[in-house]
C-alpha cells in the first residue's frame, strides 16, 4: 500500500507506475521517495513484469521536489554538508534505479516534467509526450547547479551536447514540439490517447522474450559509450550467443520458420 504512488498491472507483462500527488503536480516528498525506491526494487525482482510505464497522475508527471515538504533542514544552506550530500545522493538514487531495472521503462509524460521529474524521466529507455506536456531543469533557476541526477549524462547523450547546455544553462521551459523537434522523446500524442499509446508500446515489448529485451536494453546502455566499434561487437556478439541458445529463442524460431 503506498499513499504516494499507483500501481497498476493492466495488460500481461506490463505494470504502470502512477506517481500520485496530483495537488502538487506529483512533486516528490520524503515518502514519495521512499516509497518509490521500494517499488522500483519489487519490480526488479518480479519476473512476471516485462516492461514498465511510469506516469503521474492528474495534470502533470512530476514537478520536481517538493519544497514545502520535504526533509525539514535539509536544502537549508546552513545543514551540514553531508546531510545535503545523503539527500543529493538519495535522490540521485531513483534515477539509477530506474535506468537499472531489467525491465524497459516507458516515461509517458503527461504534463509539466521538472527538475527531479525531468531526471526521472531521462533515465527511461522510452519517452513519448502528450502535446500538452512541457520540460525544464529547475535547479539553476534556485541557484543550484542544472547537473543533478544523472541529467548531465543522460541529457547530451539523447538532445547533443549544444541543447543539453542551452536547456540545463538556462532552466527554460520546453514545449512538447521542442521536445519532439530535439528528439527528446520518439513521439507525442493527444492528451487523451497517452495512455493507450504507453500500454501499447508496453505490451510490444512485454510480448517479446524477456531475456533478449533485457539484454538489448544492457546493449544499448553499454554501447553509447563502448570505446570503438570491435568493443561494442564483442558484447552483442556474446549476447547473440547467450540468447541463440536459450529454448524460448529456439521455440520463437520455429515459429517464425512456419
Amino acid at each position: 500500500m503506498s499513499d504516494t504512488l499507483e500501481l497498476e498491472r493492466p495488460r500481461d507483462g506490463v505494470a504502470v507506475v502512477r506517481l500520485n500527488r496530483p495537488e502538487r503536480l506529483n512533486a516528490i516528498n520524503e515518502a514519495m521517495q521512499t516509497e518509490l525506491r521500494r517499488m522500483l526494487a519489487d519490480i526488479a525482482a518480479d519476473n512476471a513484469v516485462r516492461a514498465v510505464v511510469l506516469t503521474g497522475a492528474g495534470r502533470g508527471f512530476c514537478a520536481g521536489i517538493d519544497m514545502r515538504d520535504f526533509g525539514p533542514n535539509v536544502p537549508e544552506a546552513s545543514a551540514p554538508a553531508t546531510d545535503r550530500l545523503r539527500f543529493q545522493e538519495n535522490m540521485a538514487a531513483l534515477a539509477e534505479a530506474i535506468r537499472q531495472l531489467p525491465q524497459p521503462v516507458i516515461a509517458a509524460v503527461n504534463g509539466p516534467c521538472v527538475g527531479a521529474g525531468f531526471a526521472l524521466c531521462l533515465a527511461c529507455d522510452i519517452r513519448i509526450c502528450s502535446a500538452a506536456a512541457s520540460f525544464g531543469n529547475a535547479a539553476i533557476l534556485l541557484g543550484l547547479s542544472g547537473a543533478e541526477m544523472g541529467m548531465s549524462y543522460h541529457l547530451p547523450r539523447i538532445v547533443g551536447t549544444s541543447i543539453a547546455a542551452d536547456w540545463m544553462l538556462t532552466g527554460r521551459t520546453v514545449s512538447a514540439a521542442e521536445a519532439d523537434r530535439r528528439a527528446l522523446v520518439s513521439e507525442v500524442v493527444e492528451p487523451d490517447r497517452l495512455a493507450d499509446r504507453a500500454l501499447e508500446l508496453a505490451s510490444l515489448i512485454a510480448d517479446l522474450a524477456p531475456l533478449g529485451v533485457q539484454l538489448t536494453k544492457r546493449a544499448l546502455q553499454v554501447n553509447t559509450d563502448a570505446a570503438s566499434l570491435p568493443s561494442a561487437l564483442e558484447l552483442e556478439n556474446r549476447n547473440q550467443v547467450i540468447a541463440h541458445a536459450t529454448d524460448e529463442a529456439a521455440e520463437r524460431r520455429k515459429r517464425w520458420s512456419r
